[in-house]
């Protein structure tokens, strides 16, 4: 093996493992956050489902706030330098956020608000560290091995969530929530380490760039696929939000009325999303191979189908400790392996170079967007409908971005209608 294909394979080798410490450390974040609500600041269950999503939709908005320019940015001045710098943001705050109740007696403030803040700041680093991987990604690959390559990348994704649900959430249950939020800032650390000592940029930066934003403005207005991409980024980046935070809040909740410990409650929970990462893992590299041979918009409409399906079957659970919750999270897990990294794919292959980190900063930003509206109508849904309702909602939400993908490629589907009628003919 030559030099330049060992130094491939470790940049590619580098890029998938922080993209698990990545996921790791935003599952952390978000799993253990009703638990810590709930036991540290003794949030009641009635206003459990709103103050949840408030503070998911508070470090949105924040994210959204500077996203797109964190893409400028990336453009400028280099990718890793970016992934670098947030990996180390990241840890400051895991670092600070499990002594809110603390730091507010000391400041005389409320503990809910201080954990507001370091939630963001964790939320703005990881963000940043998130949306990098996936451009230097884009730069690594073209088009013919970019579906296969992203794959591998979300397939580490996948792992990471998995990792969080199906195994560290056993932390609180033996070694303590203090154990288990101290235990992300390490990776956050490991990924700052990584990143330094491993990651090379391969696009020139282009530090004399003005900021491109009519350019980005003009590939938007152009191209329908781009803005597919930008829809499904709306309504389906915030699917897994769902799973982590309204799945771990109906199972902590439901557990008083069942008489089951929120520790064994959470711990259950984190085995159920970790069985949902399963799926995703063992599917992402299937979707690669469907991506590559159908189409990029055709293997979107399917895993929006089946991701539909699942989270409208949530309509028949009432009890989440039964089996019966397996087929809907099944599903979901089966088409959010397609949704991960279909729209993605499609905004690195319609971007110019000079402008992808703009373009997906973009795009993280109209994703970023929908998790603060979807999110925000989900909470309300809980506390004011039932745990099923935010479920049954984003399934809503996943079939009108189906019907939009049908109407980019009418054409596509009117020329193989044809083509069979033809056929049959014959």
């Amino acid at each position: 093996m030559d030099v330049e294909k060992i130094v491939d394979l470790q940049r590619w080798n580098a890029v998938y493992l922080l993209s698990a410490l990545c996921t790791i450390f935003m599952s952390m974040a978000v799993a253990i956050q009703p638990l810590f609500l709930r036991e540290v600041l003794h949030i009641p269950f009635d206003t459990a489902g709103s103050i949840n999503a408030n503070i998911m939709v508070t470090t949105e908005i924040f994210d959204i706030m500077v996203i797109t320019l964190f893409g400028y940015l990336s453009d400028r001045h280099g990718r890793v330098v970016m992934i670098t710098a947030g990996f180390l943001v990241a840890a400051i705050g895991a670092l600070l956020v499990p002594f809110s109740a603390e730091i507010a007696l000391l400041l005389g403030i409320g503990g809910l608000a201080v954990y507001y803040l370091f939630r963001i700041v964790m939320s703005l680093g990881s963000a940043v560290v998130w949306t990098q991987l996936g451009v230097l990604a884009g730069d690594f690959t073209n088009f013919d091995d970019r579906p296969k390559m992203l794959a591998k990348s979300a397939f580490m994704m996948a792992f990471g969530a998995t990792l969080v649900y199906a195994v560290c959430m056993q932390i609180p249950r033996y070694s303590g929530i203090l154990a288990f939020m101290l235990f992300a800032v390490i990776v956050a650390l490991s990924g700052v380490y990584i990143a330094r000592t491993c990651l090379q940029d391969v696009i020139t930066p282009d530090v004399d760039n003005e900021p491109p934003w009519t350019d980005g403005f003009v590939v938007l207005l152009e191209s329908q696929k781009m803005r597919l991409a930008f829809a499904a980024a709306f309504f389906s980046r915030s699917d897994m939000v769902f799973m982590g935070m309204f799945m771990m809040l109906w199972f902590i909740y439901f557990a008083d009325l069942v008489h089951i410990d929120h520790a064994e409650a959470v711990a259950r929970a984190g085995l159920l999303i970790g069985y949902a990462g399963v799926v995703m893992l063992v599917t992402i590299p299937l979707w690669g191979r469907v991506i590559d041979r159908i189409g990029r918009v055709q293997s979107l409409i399917a895993g929006l189908a089946i991701s539909a399906c699942g989270f409208l079957l949530m309509i028949f659970v009432v009890n989440p400790f039964e089996w019966l919750i397996v087929l809907p999270v099944t599903l979901i897990a089966l088409g959010q392996a397609s949704c991960l990294i279909a729209p993605q794919i499609l905004v690195i292959d319609l971007a110019p170079a000079k402008i992808r980190g703009l373009m997906l900063g973009g795009f993280n930003l109209v994703g970023g967007i929908g998790v603060i509206i979807c999110v925000q109508v989900g909470g309300m849904a809980f506390d004011s409908i039932g745990p099923f309702a935010p479920f049954v909602f984003i399934g809503l939400c996943n079939l009108v971005v189906i019907f939009y993908a049908l109407w980019v490629i009418k054409d596509w589907i009117i020329e193989r209608l044809f083509l069979t009628q033809a056929s049959n003919r014959n």
